[in-house]
C-alpha cells in the first residue's frame, strides 16, 4: 500500500507541475507584421481619447438624433459601411470601434489603473458601457440612439441601464442577451491565472484562421454572398499590434451581466430586429426580448442571418427609419459642434 500511494504521489505531482509550469513552457511567438492600428486608417477615420483610450471612429449627416452604430463580436465599423450614408439622411451617424477591435487602442495590463474603470478593466462590459457615454460627451452630444448588433447589443441594453438619460432609444439587431458568449461563469478564476494569461493569445489567434471564417460564414443566412471585400474588411483589424492579447483581455474581463433579467427595467423606446434565419442568436430570443422589454417593436426580416444590415441592407434601414420617424422629439440635440 505504501508503494501504491507513493506512486499516486507522484503521479499527482507530475500533473500538478504540467499543469503549474507546462503554459510557461508553451512558446508564444509575436505576431508576424503587425503595424500600430493607426496606420491602417483611411479617410474617413477619425480617433479620439475617450476615458484613455483612442477611439477610432466614423461619422456621417448632421442634427439630430444622433444614432451611435455599435458593431458586434469579432466585427469593426467596417460591417455598418452600407448603412451608414443612409442613416446620415436621418441624422448625425456615428460608429466606432469598440475595445479589443478594428483600429480602437488596445491598451495592455499594467498601462490602465483598475480603480479607473468600472468593473477593472476597460474590456470589461460595465466600462464598454461608460464609453459609450464617454464618447457622446467628448463629441459634445447629449443624447443617442443605440443600435448595437449582437455583442454590441448587449453593451447598447448595458449603456441603458447604467446612463439611461442619455439614451434617446434602442435598436436591438439580433441582440446576444440571453446567451452573452463567453465561458462559463466558474471558468473566470481560471482565466485570470498567470498560466492561462500566458497561452490565452494562443487561444484569441484561432479567430485569425479557419475558426474566424467559420463565425463569419455561420453569420450570414446565404455565406455565398460574402464578398472578397468583406472578408477582408473583416481581416483587416488583425494586422494590429496586440490584437490577439487585447481579445484575451476582453474575454477575461467579462462578467455575468444577466441583461436578460433587466430588460424589463429599459425605460427606452426600442426596436428590435432579427434575422429569421440567425443561426448564432435565434430569433426566438430577440422575440422573446420585444416581449420583456415594455412597448418595443419587433421587426423580424426573411431570408436573412444574424447580420441584416449586411446581408438585408435594405429592409434593416427601412425598419430604423419608420422607427426614427416615430420617436418623440426631444429637441435637446447637441450640447455643442462635434
Amino acid at each position: 500500500m505504501r508503494r501504491v500511494a507513493r506512486v499516486i504521489g507522484w503521479v499527482v505531482l507530475a500533473i500538478a507541475t504540467l499543469v503549474l509550469v507546462g503554459p510557461f513552457l508553451v512558446p508564444v511567438p509575436p505576431l508576424e507584421g503587425a503595424v500600430d492600428a493607426r496606420s491602417l486608417a483611411d479617410d474617413t477615420s477619425h480617433f479620439i481619447t475617450v476615458n484613455g483610450i483612442d477611439v477610432h471612429y466614423r461619422t456621417a449627416g448632421s442634427g439630430s438624433p444622433v444614432i451611435v452604430l455599435m458593431h458586434g463580436f469579432g466585427a469593426s465599423t467596417f460591417s455598418w459601411r452600407d448603412v451608414i450614408g443612409p442613416l446620415a439622411e436621418r441624422g448625425t451617424v456615428i460608429a466606432f470601434d469598440r475595445p479589443a477591435f478594428g483600429l480602437t487602442g488596445r491598451p495592455m495590463p499594467g498601462e490602465w489603473d483598475p480603480g479607473a474603470y468600472a468593473g477593472g478593466s476597460p474590456y470589461a462590459p460595465e466600462a464598454q458601457a461608460d464609453l459609450v457615454v464617454g464618447l457622446l460627451d467628448a463629441l459634445g452630444h447629449e443624447r443617442a440612439v443605440l443600435v448595437g448588433h449582437s455583442a454590441g447589443g448587449s453593451v447598447a441594453l448595458l449603456t441603458a441601464l447604467r446612463h439611461a438619460d442619455r439614451v434617446e432609444a434602442l435598436v436591438l439587431e439580433d441582440a446576444a442577451i440571453y446567451t452573452e458568449g463567453g465561458p462559463p461563469a466558474f471558468i473566470y478564476p481560471l482565466l485570470q491565472t498567470p498560466q492561462v494569461r500566458r497561452i490565452g493569445p494562443l487561444v484569441a489567434r484561432s479567430i485569425g484562421g479557419t475558426a474566424g471564417e467559420r463565425f463569419l460564414e455561420s453569420a450570414w443566412h446565404d455565406p455565398s454572398r460574402i464578398t472578397v471585400e468583406t472578408r477582408e474588411g473583416y481581416r483587416l483589424p488583425l494586422q494590429v499590434r496586440d490584437w490577439d492579447r487585447a481579445l484575451w483581455e476582453l474575454t477575461v474581463a467579462r462578467s455575468p451581466q444577466r441583461l436578460g433579467e433587466r430588460a424589463g427595467e429599459v425605460m427606452a423606446p426600442t426596436l428590435v430586429i432579427t434575422g429569421v434565419e440567425d443561426r448564432i442568436v435565434p430569433a426566438e430570443e430577440s422575440e422573446r426580448l420585444a416581449r420583456e422589454i415594455a412597448g418595443a417593436t419587433l421587426v423580424s426580416i426573411e431570408g436573412c442571418g444574424h447580420v441584416p444590415h449586411e446581408e438585408c441592407t435594405e429592409e434593416f434601414v427601412y425598419a430604423v427609419y419608420r422607427f426614427l420617424d416615430v420617436l418623440p422629439t426631444t429637441g435637446e440635440g447637441c450640447l455643442s459642434a462635434p
